[in-house]
């Protein structure tokens, strides 16, 4: 696709976003109302609902989902997924179960995303704040508790270049602690969707998400995090790999 061409249908499709969350952000407050359940799951379900419109009035993405079938969506597991794109937010919210996201402190603070992330009880992590970490994870564990799962990014921030970067602790140390199992997803594809920097999509794609076998924690103790980490490290890779026709040491950023 010529460049203005791409220019033309992005702007389409940003006033069209625009829309969808204002419109969103007014039925969520009345959802919100209504939902007694401690963790929020059908408002938190309907906000990820949000995600599954943006992507499709969106012409640039193709989205295709498979693996694992999650038979009970209140069995709560900690998932975690590589994170390539901004994109990998709403293409991710396919997924047929709530899951409360952790997420970056800035984000909550901008206008209708935000207020929405608040209102989903997604939780915050500031991570210039030590005490944050330990508020983040005493909320995801009340999640977990509440038989919803909990959404991390391990790698910490969006990759640069496609490869799967270090993990942090963090999922994994939650995983151990609340005893639940971790749910690894392998996404590919949406590293060009919406480039890093730039508010301009890329050309048309197809996005390739799999969830992947749980990983049970029971029989593990909390210091085993390493090797939980590496275990689930380690099955992204090899399924990023198996797509790309390489070897899993290609596809790790840390080779």
């Amino acid at each position: 696709m010529n460049t203005g061409r791409r220019l033309v249908v992005t702007v389409y499709v940003w006033i069209t976003v625009s829309f969808l969350i204002i419109f969103w952000f007014l039925l969520l407050l009345i959802i919100r109302a209504t939902d007694t359940d401690p963790v929020r799951y059908r408002t938190g379900r309907w906000f990820r609902r949000l995600g599954v419109a943006m992507t499709k009035v969106n012409p640039f993405w193709r989205v295709e989902l498979s693996g694992e079938q999650i038979g009970n969506p209140r069995n709560p597991y900690v998932v975690v997924s590589n994170h390539q794109s901004l994109a990998d937010i709403p293409i991710i919210s396919y997924l047929p179960w709530e899951m409360k996201w952790v997420a970056k402190q800035e984000l909550f603070k901008l206008p209708f995303v935000g207020w929405m992330m608040k209102l989903a009880g997604d939780i915050p992590l500031d991570r210039a704040d030590r005490r944050s970490g330990a508020r983040m994870l005493a909320q995801a564990e009340r999640s977990l508790a509440g038989k919803c799962s909990v959404m991390v990014f391990p790698e910490g921030t969006r990759s640069l270049d496609g490869r799967v970067r270090r993990f942090n602790d963090g999922a994994f140390y939650l995983a151990l602690k609340a005893r639940v199992p971790v749910l690894p997803i392998a996404v590919d594809g949406s590293h060009a969707c919406l480039p890093k920097h730039s508010v301009l999509f890329g050309d048309p794609a197809r996005v390739t998400v799999r969830v992947l076998k749980p990983v049970e924690t029971s029989g593990l103790t909390i210091d085993q995090v390493e090797e939980l980490k590496t275990r689930v490290r380690s099955a992204i890779l090899d399924q990023l790999a198996l797509w790309r026709g390489t070897s899993a040491a290609e596809v790790d950023g840390m080779s």
